[in-house]
Formats: structure tokens, C-alpha cells, sequence
């Protein structure tokens, strides 16, 4: 005969917590992380979303920066798309440079860090070499150098010159001066090289090593088995440069002496803001531009994301 038992109910134990007190015990819980974060916040709505806001107000304003703005509506945009051949023409400029610079600083980058990759000693020292363009490119005086070695006159030309290429200077050529932007902005290939570097000692020897066994040369491994495992790499230094080719300003003030010049050739999208807003003083026709920037920007790297679902490569994804 078998004696069912039961267990007695735990007098000791409590109603539950009711919702209100348990919310109020996550927020005690959560108040130092909001106090370490306060800096962080503060800052992106002070630095950030109210400029961006009083930004956002002022494209539709008319403001030359010394009187209140006066509110015009959507006139800011329409001359802009429909009125000024000057915009379009920053547009296309900028449009060739992105297409031209970006390419060729990724490619000098990957073939650099494939170089490097290879190399035994004297690693730490090439890598940081090739670094340090990128560090000293953006500054207004490495600009100058540069104008000055594309110059009428200047080392680039008599080197042509000497080879029996007579091109002239650069700087002062309208087919020539945007190129001259693209090789200062090529010339700064560290810091994609450095990412690419990163990328290359990720991928297992074991791949090269199966790839040779079945036959494949230097060139079907690059194909098959370092742009495939390079790939999120790859994009992501596309997206960062193509981000950063959209914003150039400083090389091209400095080549053009801060006008464009010559015959708008080098008007990049960002000169010709700067020109409209400080120069000007249409300020809120460049904060119109300055948001077309930003929608353009964000067209363009939405198309790299859908895009890339089809040829970047992610290892721990098997439906890929």
C-alpha cells in the first residue's frame, strides 16, 4: 500500500513582486550606466542633433548669416536642381573623383599589404612608412606641397617633360586638375592598408595550401581564395572610403587656391558649399546642399548594402 504525500505550501514565501517594483529596481540597477553615458549623450544632442535640426531649418530658409532667416520654402532645393549649372557641375566632379580615387587607393592598399604580408623583417617598419601619408595627407601644408609639384614649372612637369610627355602643369590644366586630388588622395593608402593587412593574416594557410594541391596558380588563388575570404574586408574599407571621397575638401581648396579653378574642374560638391555659404553668405542655400550630401551619401551606401549580399563572403554563414 503506497501513501501519497504531498508537499505543504511554503508559508515563508511572499506574494510575488508586483511589476512596478520590479521597473523600479532595473532602473536603480541601470542609473550608473546612464551616468557614465551622460558625457556621450549630451554631447551627440548638443554637437549633433540640434545642429543637425537647426541645419534641417535653415535649407529652407534664406540667411546670409548677419540677419534673421527668412522662411522660403522649398526655393532653396528647386534653384538648386533646376537653376544653378554651377551644382551640377560640382556634382559631376565629385562623381569622377569618387569613381577614379576610390579604386585605385583600394587596389594600392590590398597589392601593399599583400607585399607586406610576404615579408619577414623590417615588417613593422614598411607598414609604418606606408602609414604615415595617411596621417600627414590631410593637412593643409602637405596640400601645398602638392600643388606646388603639379605647378607650371613644377618637379612633376619637368619629369614628364624629360620622358617626352608634355603635359604642363597639372594644376593648371582643366583635363589634369582633378587627377591631381585623386593622387594625393591615392598617395594617402595607409589606413585601408592597414585593415587589408589585418585581413590577409586572418585567412588560414590551410586554403593556400589545398588551393595548390589542386592545381591553382598565384593568380586562381588570389581569385578563389583571398578575394572570397577578403570580401568583408573589401567592403568595408569600400564603404569607409566611399564615405570619406563624397567629403573632400581640403586637397581640392588647396589645388584650386580655394575657387575651383581652373574653369571648375576642380569645383568639388563641398568647395562649392563652402563657396555658397562663407563666401557668399547663402546659408541657407549650403545648408540645402549640405542635406542633399547627406541624402546622397546615404543612397549610395544603401546600394553597397544591398549589393553586397551577392559577392561579399562571410565564413560563418552557410547559406551564402
Amino acid at each position: 500500500m503506497s501513501v501519497l504525500t504531498t508537499r505543504p505550501p511554503d508559508r515563508t514565501a511572499g506574494p510575488p513582486a508586483p511589476r512596478k517594483g520590479r521597473a523600479r529596481r532595473r532602473r536603480e540597477q541601470q542609473w550608473p550606466a546612464y551616468v557614465f553615458l551622460s558625457p556621450w549623450m549630451i554631447g551627440a544632442v548638443a554637437l549633433t542633433l540640434v545642429p543637425m535640426a537647426v541645419s534641417l531649418y535653415l535649407s529652407f530658409t534664406d540667411y546670409n548669416l548677419f540677419d534673421p532667416p527668412h522662411w522660403v520654402g522649398l526655393r532653396n532645393y528647386t534653384e538648386m536642381l533646376t537653376e544653378d549649372p554651377r551644382y551640377w557641375r560640382s556634382v559631376g566632379t565629385t562623381l569622377l573623383y569618387v569613381v577614379v580615387a576610390v579604386p585605385l587607393k583600394l587596389g594600392l592598399a590590398l597589392g601593399v599589404a599583400m607585399l607586406l604580408r610576404n615579408l619577414g623583417r623590417g615588417r613593422a617598419f614598411y607598414r609604418s612608412a606606408f602609414y604615415a601619408p595617411s596621417l600627414l595627407g590631410a593637412s593643409m601644408s602637405i596640400a601645398l606641397v602638392w600643388r606646388a609639384l603639379f605647378n607650371d614649372g613644377g618637379t612633376v612637369a619637368r619629369v614628364l617633360d624629360a620622358v617626352g610627355i608634355h603635359t604642363g602643369g597639372w594644376v593648371g590644366n582643366p583635363d589634369y586638375a582633378v587627377f591631381a586630388v585623386v593622387l594625393l588622395t591615392v598617395w594617402q593608402f595607409g589606413a585601408p592598408m592597414v585593415i587589408f593587412l589585418a585581413g590577409l593574416q586572418q585567412i588560414s594557410p590551410d586554403l593556400y595550401e589545398a588551393a595548390a594541391l589542386d592545381g591553382a596558380g598565384r593568380w586562381r588563388q588570389f581569385l578563389s581564395v583571398t578575394v572570397p575570404m577578403l570580401s568583408p574586408v573589401v567592403f568595408f574599407n569600400l564603404v569607409l572610403e566611399t564615405i570619406q571621397s563624397f567629403q573632400v575638401f581640403t586637397p581640392a581648396f588647396a589645388i584650386s587656391g580655394g575657387d575651383g579653378g581652373p574653369a571648375d574642374s576642380t569645383l568639388f560638391y563641398t568647395l562649392y558649399l563652402y563657396e555658397r555659404g562663407f563666401t557668399a553668405s547663402h546659408m541657407g542655400y549650403a545648408a540645402a546642399m549640405a542635406w542633399m550630401l547627406l541624402l546622397a551619401i546615404g543612397a549610395v551606401t544603401l546600394i553597397l548594402f544591398r549589393t553586397s549580399r551577392s559577392w561579399v563572403f562571410y565564413a560563418d554563414e552557410e547559406d551564402r
